[in-house]
């Protein structure tokens, strides 16, 4: 943090209640505070592009046609391992590398098998006799070769280890990558071989390969496919581990029912794995896809799909921050769904509100800088994003920034609102300084701004929130 700024604790109970009295008084549309009052400010929506959140295309889609900060890409895990202890990381790069440029944030998957598609297994395992399977699944429609591996092959699943010790040193904490989906274990990578369950890798398998994510990967979020406690038959133990889970049935198969036949949908697992599994969402992210079968749809009012469920209460109950979707950028929407689906994809993940500000002039030498903070959405933010404050001048020009401690993350929808306070020194703000701005400060150069949901969001500098006018 930078020497001129100083951090202050102050009791939270205390000065919220404080403020809430004094911002009765205040004047909404004013930027000046009546002297030891704080400014209200007001209340705005978000973009439905906001970062790390909303609706993830595949990144060959056309991705202009929904807003978003976040694109979907695969690759094959023999695309990537090409030999004993040897990786080639050009087809990984050129994916990040186009997903960046259009300023989005990556969700990634590496895949080992992939219906009516070539082995992932990498060529060398093959050579030597790692055996594969090849059979045709019937109950998908029309049916579809798959090709899965032994994954108790002790071969192939010391590689996948080895692959993932060096894929986490050169990638962990990536700015280009958002979230990455496990993967590497059947059919997409999504963890199952229905319906030949006899082939899919057995609990001592997962838990390697777990480990391996466990050790490898410490910044970037890793997020799972299927909760599981200590009583699940198919999957080893998940709830006590250090990642999320991502729902690829969402909006179809998400929503607890209660029936026998549903037992496998999100939320009932989600339940059968117990209370770590359920309050995961306060620590780890939680995504997903929307299933295809309600692409587009599911935004409508009534959607015509029997079985699809109501999109804003899988997101209530999931805590969602982000699902893939084909729906909304396979083809151009109508006027109303897009307007609907913009609405519903601002409640997903955080929604920051910066409610009240008090910038006051303390003595010659000091100004304090006090902000209340509320997360309107329904899952906090997981990264600790470098956060600043900056002087403006009269046309909104920056004219000096100041690196502060406050953090976002952890901030939960339920929480009381949360108070940030600073002391910046007067000798330190350049004379022609008029306002007091704040921003988020996205790692990606190119990436979307943070929006905060208030009107003075933009208002002077683009990706700055306004806070209000420096006293004289």
């Amino acid at each position: 943090m930078n020497s001129n700024v100083e951090s202050i604790r102050v009791p939270m109970e205390r000065l919220f209640y404080c403020f809430f009295f004094a911002t009765l008084a205040c004047q909404p549309d004013c930027l000046n505070a009546i002297a030891g009052e704080p400014l209200k400010l007001q209340l705005a929506p978000t973009p439905a592009d906001n970062p790390l959140k909303g609706l993830v295309p595949y990144a060959d889609a056309e991705v202009k046609r929904f807003p978003h900060s976040l694109e979907f890409d695969y690759v094959r895990l023999a695309e990537l391992v090409t030999g004993i202890d040897t990786y080639d990381w050009k087809p990984l790069e050129d994916r990040l590398n186009k997903i960046s440029s259009r300023g989005c944030q990556a969700v990634f998957r590496v895949w080992i098998e992939y219906p009516n598609q070539k082995s992932g297994v990498p060529q060398f395992l093959i050579d030597q006799g790692v055996k594969l399977t090849t059979w045709t699944n019937k109950k998908e429609s029309p049916p579809t070769k798959n090709i899965t591996p032994d994954y108790e092959d002790e071969r192939l699943v010391s590689a996948v280890e080895r692959f993932l010790a060096e894929f986490g040193k050169r990638y962990d904490g990536d700015p280009r990558l958002g979230f990455l989906t496990a993967g590497l274990l059947g059919e997409w990578g999504e963890w199952h071989d229905w319906p030949r369950e006899d082939l899919f890798a057995s609990k001592k398998t997962q838990q390697r390969i777990l480990e391996a994510y466990e050790k490898g990967f410490k910044k970037t979020h890793i997020l799972l496919r299927y909760p599981a406690g200590d009583k699940n038959d198919t999957y080893v133990v998940n709830s006590n581990r250090p990642f999320g889970f991502h729902d690829d049935s969402f909006a179809w198969g998400t929503l607890d029912t209660g029936k026998p036949d549903d037992s496998w949908f999100y939320m009932s697992l989600l339940k059968n794995a117990g209370p770590d599994a359920i309050n995961k969402w306060k620590s780890h992210p939680i995504g997903g896809e929307i299933r295809p079968e309600v692409w587009g749809q599911i935004f409508d009012s009534e959607p015509s799909h029997k079985q699809a469920q109501d999109f804003s209460a899988c997101v209530q109950q999931t805590h969602a921050s982000w699902v893939m979707d084909s729906g909304m950028f396979g083809k151009k929407q109508s006027k109303a769904r897009m307007e609907s689906a913009v609405n519903q994809v601002r409640k997903m993940g955080y929604d920051f509100y910066v409610a009240t500000a008090l910038i006051e002039r303390r003595s010659d030498k000091q100004i304090e800088i006090a902000l209340t903070v509320v997360n309107n959405g329904v899952a906090p933010f997981y990264c600790d994003w470098r956060m600043e404050l900056a002087t403006l001048g009269e046309n909104g020009t920056v004219l000096k920034s100041f690196a502060v401690d406050w953090k976002l993350s952890g901030i939960l929808p339920s929480d009381k609102p949360t108070v940030w306070t600073c002391k910046l020194l007067s000798n330190e703000l350049p004379n022609q300084a008029r306002k007091l701005a704040l921003r988020t400060v996205n790692p990606l150069t190119n990436g979307k701004p943070l929006h905060f949901a208030n009107t003075t969001q933009d208002s002077d500098a683009k990706g700055w929130l306004t806070l209000g006018n420096l006293p004289e």
